[in-house]
């Protein structure tokens, strides 16, 4: 039984890393609509179920772990900006404000499905025009839930946070062991 990553992202690479020494990563290349009647607290969840299944069915005796991260402000779902437009939007809208950073994990295996997800609580500063459109040059929240990465030193947008800081980097690390070692 071989462990396996339903994503690409290079962040999330890194955190299971903490947990399991050998896996290996698979993209899940799946439409992420989101349909209605699923909240956005729920968006997160749905799509890791998603992406976790779409890699399962091909790897059905391997576990499969997707994952999925969206910021919730204001009972919108910001995911991934579509332009650095976007990204300015987003950015503005979090400043000064707190938001929810929610991130769906479904690990799958042999038919058996388990899922949850893992909300932090972060407050940014108020972010000044200049902050905003600097991290936008930089390119680094083109591929970021909510428009920025709090592990990025050049940006440093966060006030406070209650909560899994992994979370806020994409896979809730301490509690995705917990639950594969329950799974497993």
């Amino acid at each position: 039984m071989s462990v396996i990553l339903a994503s690409a992202s290079p962040r999330r690479k890194e955190l299971l890393g903490f947990i399991v020494s050998d896996f290996e990563c698979i993209p899940a290349d799946i439409d992420e609509t989101i349909p209605d009647g699923v909240s956005a607290e729920e968006s997160a969840e749905y799509l890791a179920c998603r992406k976790a299944g779409f890699i399962a069915e091909s790897h059905p005796s391997d576990v499969v772990i997707g994952s999925d991260t969206v910021v919730v402000y204001d009972g919108k779902v910001f995911g991934k900006p579509e332009s650095e437009e976007d990204a300015e939007r987003m950015l503005r809208a979090l400043s000064g404000k707190v938001h929810k950073v929610i991130t769906g994990v479904c690990i799958c295996c042999g038919g058996k499905k388990k899922s949850f997800s893992e909300t932090t609580e972060v407050e940014f500063f108020e972010l000044s025009d200049d902050e905003i459109k600097d991290y936008i040059a930089t390119g680094s929240p083109m591929d970021k839930a909510g428009a920025y990465g709090i592990q990025d030193g050049s940006f440093l947008p966060a006030k406070s946070i209650k909560g899994d800081y992994f979370n806020v980097v994409g896979l809730p690390a301490a509690r995705l062991k917990r639950e594969l070692a329950a799974f497993i």
